[in-house]
C-alpha cells in the first residue's frame, strides 16, 4: 500500500515536470492571436476617428477662413483652403504615396490621389445677398490606410471615401 502512494506520487511529479513552460506558450498563442488582432482592429479604428475629426476640423477651419475679407472672391477662397490643408496636413502627408506633399493652396482646391480640399461658393437660396461658401475635404482610406491591411477590413464598413463638408453664408455688405 505504501508503494503505491509513492509511486503515485512520483508520476504525478513527473507529470507536472513535463508540463512545465506549456502556460507560457499557450498564453504566447493567444497573445498572437487573439490580443494582437483585436489592439490592431482598435488602433485602426481610433485613427480612423481621428482622420474623420481631422477632415471635419479642416473643414469648418476653411469656412470660417473664408469669412475674412479678401480685396477679391478669390482671395477668400485660396485663404479658406489654406487653412483647410493646414487642419489636415498630416493626412496628404501620410497618402503623398512617393509624391511630395503640396506646400500652400494656389486656386480654391488641392488635392492628390488619397486626399481633397475643394471650396466652391454658389448662391444661397435662403438669404438674397449672401454667398455660400462651401469646403468639402475627402479622404480615401480603401487606397491608403492608415495601417496596412485594414483598408480591406473596414471596406464593408467604409464603402466610400471619409468626407466632411462645412457650408457658411457670406455677406457682402462692404461698402453700403
Amino acid at each position: 500500500m505504501n508503494i503505491s502512494i509513492v509511486t503515485t506520487r512520483s508520476l504525478s511529479l513527473r507529470r507536472r515536470h513535463r508540463q512545465r513552460g506549456v502556460v507560457a506558450i499557450e498564453f504566447a498563442l493567444v497573445f498572437l492571436f487573439g490580443m494582437l488582432p483585436l489592439l490592431l482592429l482598435t488602433l485602426a479604428g481610433v485613427l480612423i476617428f481621428a482622420a474623420k475629426q481631422s477632415l471635419t476640423l479642416a473643414a469648418s477651419n476653411g469656412a470660417r477662413a473664408a469669412l475674412h475679407y479678401s480685396a477679391s472672391a478669390d482671395g477668400n477662397l485660396i485663404d479658406a483652403c489654406s487653412t483647410a490643408l493646414q487642419s489636415m496636413n498630416w493626412l496628404f502627408a501620410l497618402s503623398n504615396n512617393g509624391t511630395s506633399t503640396p506646400a500652400a493652396c494656389t486656386g480654391s482646391s488641392i488635392s492628390n490621389a488619397i486626399a481633397s480640399i475643394d471650396v466652391t461658393t454658389q448662391g444661397c437660396t435662403a438669404a438674397s445677398g449672401a454667398t455660400c461658401v462651401k469646403v468639402t475635404t475627402r479622404y480615401d482610406y480603401d487606397n491608403s490606410p492608415l495601417i496596412l491591411g485594414t483598408g480591406k477590413l473596414y471596406g464593408w464598413l467604409m464603402n466610400k471615401p471619409l468626407e466632411s463638408i462645412a457650408v457658411i453664408q457670406v455677406y457682402n455688405t462692404q461698402g453700403s
